[in-house]
């Protein structure tokens, strides 16, 4: 999912430079040990086209402007094209499912302040009054400058225990707003044992609204486990602790059994992952007016070994912050800069010499009837990134089944010249990546995604 790219990302860069180390409460660990978070994988996609084309508006709307590891459930099984992490919070603790996003920067979950949960659905929503170890961040608190707020005056004056109220934004207008807050959470790192982080900054949600929180995307979901640049990221808070990296793989939503991947927050996930194979580098790229986001930068795109016809500058970031690409585990499909995507369309119909689909598929340009054929002889498309390395992802990554025997391009246009392209989760899926902040590089590894 994407941050509203407006002066919400100006307020979050602001503090990102005056404030760095507000969240990091933690103290530095120099040790190998590592958090990890399970990103697990249920059943496939019972109906795929159901489940992308929210997607599909969803991102047309948007783009009209040491370690711990836990694992990363795919949300297939709900008609989602997320991925979820398993969060334990509160005293005694409360599991709730999390969309990993490295789109965005809050933490935040759906909250209830019922006082009687008796007939309250079990694991809903966090009930914050059934923990002991809740605590509403305040708010003259200087944590609280780094949420924005609903009102530039928002603190009241008369009120000894007034809390810190937040109001979060996405691009397509949807919003989580509640209390900014702190709580207990139990994470496993690397030794097996549990530990337990008395300090997790995050957004206690009692007003969710918009497409991108209420509609089919995010069905499943207790939240938002935003892993952004800014200081209240997951990533961030955890960072120092933990190592100033983490790392995921996305396992392919459509294998049988569903295997099971992590996201790793410190150590060393090539390491942890695969110690057999080298990884690849790009830098990750800063762009002052989107801080947020991990911004790579594409050289040129090839298909079938034949580079095409693309003006460098269309992928570029220009002084207004326009253009640019970043890579975003909410968003299920790839988005590519308008010219870009007409040569890759153009290269794709040209060697495909499959069959058009009977019927066309909504907001899908290219479908082909793959009707009896095993092993349908799809086009390879790669990227070459700055640094001198090149992601060559395999065609289910970009190629979806939405009917049966019919696959089509699960990439689309960007809808407003200047915005920025996406490498969603789909894309992703099979290839270790590692986001290095302390050398601000992006590292991939392909097969790397062994269970650690």
């Amino acid at each position: 999912m994407v941050l509203l790219s407006s002066l919400s990302e100006l307020f979050l860069l602001f503090f990102l430079f005056t404030f760095p180390n507000l969240c990091y409460s933690i103290p530095v660990n120099t040790s190998t040990e590592y958090l990890k978070l399970p990103l697990l994988h249920r059943t496939p996609f019972t109906s795929p086209a159901q489940a992308l084309f929210f997607d599909i508006r969803r991102l047309s709307l948007l783009h009209q402007r040491p370690s711990f590891k836990s694992p990363i459930v795919s949300g297939a099984s709900y008609g989602s094209g997320q991925y979820f992490v398993s969060l334990r919070l509160g005293s005694p603790p409360q599991t709730l499912l999390l969309v990993a996003d490295t789109g965005s920067d809050l933490v935040w979950i759906k909250c209830s302040a019922c006082k009687n949960c008796s007939n309250y659905f079990p694991g809903s929503a966090f009930l914050a009054r059934q923990s002991s170890t809740f605590f509403p961040i305040h708010c003259f608190s200087s944590l609280c400058q780094l949420v924005p707020h609903p009102l530039p005056n928002h603190c009241n004056h008369t009120l000894l225990h007034s809390p810190c109220r937040y109001e979060y934004l996405y691009a397509d207008g949807s919003k989580t707003t509640g209390f900014f807050s702190k709580e207990t959470t139990k994470l496993q790192i690397s030794t097996g044992r549990e530990k337990k982080l008395k300090s997790l900054a995050f957004g206690c949600g009692f007003r969710i609204s918009g497409p991108s929180l209420t509609g089919a995307s995010f069905k499943g979901a207790h939240g938002v486990m935003g892993l952004g640049r800014a200081p209240i990221s997951f990533s961030s808070q955890l960072g120092r602790r933990f190592g100033n990296k983490f790392s995921y793989c996305l396992m392919d939503y459509t294998l049988s059994p569903p295997p099971t991947s992590y996201l790793i927050i410190g150590g060393h996930q090539s390491n942890v992952f695969s110690k057999k194979r080298s990884m690849n580098f790009t830098p990750l790229l800063v762009n002052p007016l989107s801080p947020t986001f991990y911004f790579i930068g594409i050289k040129s795109v090839y298909v079938d070994g034949i580079k095409l016809p693309i003006n460098p500058s269309v992928w570029s970031i220009d002084q207004l912050g326009n253009g640019g690409t970043i890579i975003d585990s909410g968003t299920t499909l790839t988005f590519i800069a308008k010219p870009a995507y007409r040569e890759i369309l153009k290269a794709f119909k040209r060697r495909i010499k499959l069959p058009n689909a009977a019927e066309a598929t909504p907001d899908f340009d290219l479908c082909v009837n793959v009707s009896g054929v095993s092993r349908p002889p799809l086009p390879r498309m790669s990227f070459e990134l700055t640094g001198d390395s090149v992601f060559s992802p395999p065609s289910r990554n970009y190629f979806v089944d939405t009917d049966d025997g019919v696959k089509c391009l699960a990439i689309q246009p960007v809808h407003s010249d200047g915005d920025f392209s996406v490498l969603g989760n789909l894309m992703q899926q099979g290839y270790l990546l590692e986001f290095d902040r302390d050398k601000s590089r992006l590292g991939f590894l392909r097969r790397g995604c062994a269970q650690p």
